[in-house]
């Protein structure tokens, strides 16, 4: 539900509790996820004074890079449970993803929207991008995701409980993004469990310019 919708949208914001989360990981030390990094400098100024300007509701995440999740995969390097992400599943993905990426693309960015979580720039798929790679990744692994996938990049997590006519009023205030999100390129990134706005570490990244892939240092 996103407060976008004065009817079935969140009577107020959920406030993230930003600690480790044992019962989540269970011992677990990496995550992994598809993103498309945000690398232009005009948005990543507009996020940086849209997080200026909700400051005072959400958690600062200076150490997290701005960028949209395209899949969302997985405890890194694990086989044995559900939410597991081994290996090979990766070199899959890879493989698919470097045959289908194509050329570099732009996807569309709408006015500040908010889950009652979080606060975000949405972000289009007028063209269907963002389904075909979708569609690649999920012919390798499973995703793992308890909620329908909704395009975004974060400006951040909710650390007070407002109503929901406040957030509209004050996502109203801030100002339109940049008229697109460019993609140059795709990256598997891991993160420290234990951290849950720690930065994100390129493992994998494919050009969307040749469709080439590059291995990274772990």
């Amino acid at each position: 539900m996103l407060f976008s919708d004065p009817v079935a949208g969140p009577a107020e914001t959920l406030v993230a509790e930003l600690r480790d989360y044992p019962e989540w990981h269970r011992g677990r030390g990496r995550y992994g996820v598809w993103v498309v990094p945000v690398q232009d400098a005009a948005l990543l100024e507009y996020i940086d004074t849209a997080r200026e300007q909700l400051a005072d509701l959400i958690h600062p995440s200076p150490r997290r890079q701005p960028h949209l999740t395209v899949f969302v995969c997985g405890f890194h390097g694990q086989g044995v449970e559900d939410d597991d992400f081994p290996p090979q599943r990766l070199a899959r993905q890879v493989a698919l993803l470097r045959a289908c990426a194509g050329a570099m693309c732009t996807l569309p960015l709408a006015r500040p929207d908010s889950f009652a979580s979080a606060a975000f720039v949405p972000v289009r798929d007028a063209m269907g991008q963002l389904a075909r790679w979708r569609h690649a990744l999920g012919e390798a692994s499973r995703e793992v995701r308890q909620s329908p996938y909704v395009p975004h990049i974060t400006l951040g997590l909710y650390r007070r409980c407002v109503a929901g006519d406040v957030v509209r009023r004050r996502l109203a205030m801030l100002a339109t993004p940049p008229p697109m999100l460019a993609v140059r390129e795709l990256h598997y990134v891991t993160y420290d469990t234990r951290d849950q706005l720690g930065p994100l570490e390129t493992v994998y990244s494919v050009s969307l310019t040749a469709a080439e892939g590059t291995a990274a240092d772990t």
